[in-house]
């Protein structure tokens, strides 16, 4: 196929076919040498296309119509056969737009209200006679399908309160003598400031309220509450991390005694920019339990399809057992 010349060459050579043509029809020509002195010989060809009058459509051979505003990203193409010469038009877009066609592939079709109502009713039956399906097996599975969606909406839920991590700065603890560890432990369980680490574990709070009481304490006591067992030393490591202060002691009575420093000098942002704020702690700390507890539901479940499998197992056996038993009955009773 070719893409003929510019307009003004085209009408030159066949001046006599083409005053009929719509100049619309050849704006996408392309410059090429062996289709315009053909042109001359295809008048005859020319004059079988009946274009009508008006610029506003044009009619083809095939007998479809098309609009100019269709003919926008379309261009002219002209096979040359030996001495026939035949012309196409081939639909071409540009890279940010699609064809008509494409376009109305794409389009969405919203939902009414009445059939968003119909589909969620289908899908409550179809749960309904699964849950209370005759089969365990079938209620189990539904059970156990449902709890893994649930897990894996709530992973996903999850990823989304990691926070990128700071590049770690140079932090050299001061070295303390076991005589001055053994007064600040004292002086840090008499004093009655403390901070509480609860539900919504280490974040931004945490870390401010410690720089708040190091203005006029040199210690201070963080209580862990609730806090699971062996969390707790996962909480100073952390702390003594992001506060840059020095454990000095973990009392099993889950809290824990921190020291500023000798040196000590208020930093210029208090709370860590990459801790999370206290609602959002909060809304982590209720997705992990509730992801605990799937946990957990997902394992029981696994049990009983498991404790099911074994029974119907034990019960086919013992069928099969039986079998042989009544034919060998049945096969002494004939002999008598």
């Amino acid at each position: 196929m070719f893409y003929g010349a510019s307009m003004t060459s085209v009408i030159r050579a066949s001046p006599e076919s083409l005053k009929r043509v719509s100049l619309v029809l050849f704006y996408g020509l392309v410059h090429c040498e062996n289709v315009i002195p053909l042109l001359c010989k295809a008048s005859a060809f020319a004059k079988s296309l009946h274009f009508q009058p008006s610029y506003g459509a044009l009619s083809i051979p095939v007998g479809k119509w098309l609009h100019v505003r269709y003919m926008r990203n379309a261009s002219v193409g002209i096979k040359a056969d030996g001495e026939t010469v035949r012309f196409s038009l081939n639909k071409q877009c540009d890279g940010n737009r699609l064809p008509m066609e494409e376009k109305k592939g794409t389009k969405r079709v919203k939902m009414s209200k009445k059939a968003k109502r119909n589909e969620l009713r289908f899908y409550r039956l179809k749960a309904k006679k699964k849950i209370n399906s005759p089969s365990p097996e079938v209620r189990i599975r539904y059970k156990l399908e449902k709890a893994k969606r649930k897990e894996a909406w709530l992973i996903e839920k999850l990823t989304k309160f990691e926070l990128p991590k700071a590049p770690a700065e140079a932090y050299d603890p001061e070295i303390l003598t076991d005589e001055e560890r053994h007064y600040l432990k004292r002086t840090g369980e008499k004093k009655k400031n403390y901070v509480q680490v609860g539900r919504r574990g280490v974040f931004g709070g945490v870390v401010l309220n410690m720089h708040l009481h190091w203005k006029k304490h040199e210690t201070v006591k963080v209580v862990c509450k609730p806090c699971e067992p062996g969390k707790i030393h996962e909480y100073a490591e952390v702390l003594a991390q992001l506060s840059k202060g020095i454990v000095i002691d973990i009392n099993p009575s889950n809290t824990i005694i921190f020291y500023r420093g000798k040196n000590y000098v208020q930093p210029e942002v208090i709370s860590p920019p990459d801790t999370l704020s206290k609602d959002k702690a909060l809304e982590k700390y209720r997705y992990e339990q509730s992801l605990e507890h799937t946990g957990w539901f997902i394992e029981k479940l696994e049990k009983e399809l498991e404790a099911y499998y074994e029974h119907v197992a034990q019960y086919k056996k013992g069928k099969e057992d039986a079998q042989p038993d009544s034919s060998d009955n049945n096969t002494g009773e004939k002999n008598r």
